[in-house]
């Protein structure tokens, strides 16, 4: 296991207080360090004859000081370094994941609008850093509550079969095997599939369902095949669903220990990083913890 720090950004909201806790179990479960990072926002611009505010000195960080007397009543907390950086958030935190195993934040902090479902941060964050980044959501989000969950500690990790991310696939199994739970893997496929005749016209669609659905299957059991090997104490559970895939993660959010998305790839032709539809979709809606890997670098 990586003797990098699972770092946890915090700036005194309640939503970076349940990030804080998720970071804490997850340092624990890994065997890690961790880190406890607050951005503060502070800008040294004033205008001519007004006193410039100055920000506290690290030790006296009020935030940091709230996260200090915290851990002191956790029980067994792991080796904790606090940091404290002035400077723009949505540059900074990102930075941190360069060297972490993990970054860890809320859905959002104490700027923005109280009706965003995701601060700009968070978004930033899940977009740019170099490690995956875990959004810890505010409770009570409401999803459809028709997916088939099944008891039990339970991961869940979309899985695109034209195009697999072994990145994501190894964090889902690692999470899942650290938290002794069982790991769903969601194929989804199109369905029904449309054949346009001419403009206005749809033709009846012509394919087997059935057909589709086993062809998923396999090329998920195979893309499965060596992470099962390493991972052989995880019940790895493929299940190919017709449908549109981000609809189909934040369904299986409801009552799910963490959602695991990839970030998409850059393309020739699109040299940004972006985070994807399906991605972004899950960040905004999923009831649980959601963590978004990044390509390999090569990849990148």
């Amino acid at each position: 296991m990586s003797t990098l720090p699972v770092v946890a950004a915090v700036d005194g909201s309640d939503d970076s207080r349940r990030a804080l806790d998720w970071a804490v179990a997850a340092a624990r479960r890994r065997g890690a360090p961790l880190r406890v990072a607050h951005v503060r926002h502070h800008s040294a611009w004033t205008q001519p004859g007004a006193p410039v505010v100055v920000p506290p000195p690290p030790k006296d960080d009020p935030v940091l000081a709230d996260v200090r007397a915290r851990l002191a009543d956790t029980e067994d907390p792991p080796d904790t370094e606090y940091l404290a950086l002035d400077g723009a958030p949505g540059a900074l935190l990102p930075e941190l994941g360069a060297e972490a195993q993990l970054l860890v934040l809320g859905s959002r902090g104490r700027g923005g609008f109280a009706s965003l479902l995701l601060g700009s941060n968070g978004l930033t964050a899940a977009r740019d850093a170099e490690c995956p980044v875990v959004v810890v959501p505010r409770p009570g989000r409401e999803v459809d509550d028709t997916f088939p969950a099944g008891p039990g500690p339970r991961v869940v990790v979309g899985l695109k079969v034209d195009g697999p991310d072994d990145a994501t696939l190894d964090l889902a199994f690692t999470e899942a095997a650290l938290r002794g739970a069982r790991l769903q893997v969601i194929a989804a496929y199109p369905w029904p599939i449309q054949t346009w005749v001419s403009p206005g016209d749809l033709a009846a669609p012509v394919y087997d369902q059935r057909a589709i659905e086993h062809e998923t299957r396999t090329l998920a059991d195979g893309f499965l095949a060596p992470h099962r090997t390493r991972h052989p104490g995880v019940a790895a559970e493929p299940l190919p669903l017709p449908g549109d895939a981000a609809a189909l993660l934040v369904a299986a959010s409801k009552d799910a220990d963490l959602v695991v998305v990839g970030r998409h790839r850059r393309r020739l032709l699109v040299p940004a990083r972006m985070l994807g539809s399906v991605t972004h979709a899950v960040l905004l809606h999923a009831a649980s913890p959601v963590a978004v890997v990044p390509p390999p670098p090569a990849e990148e």
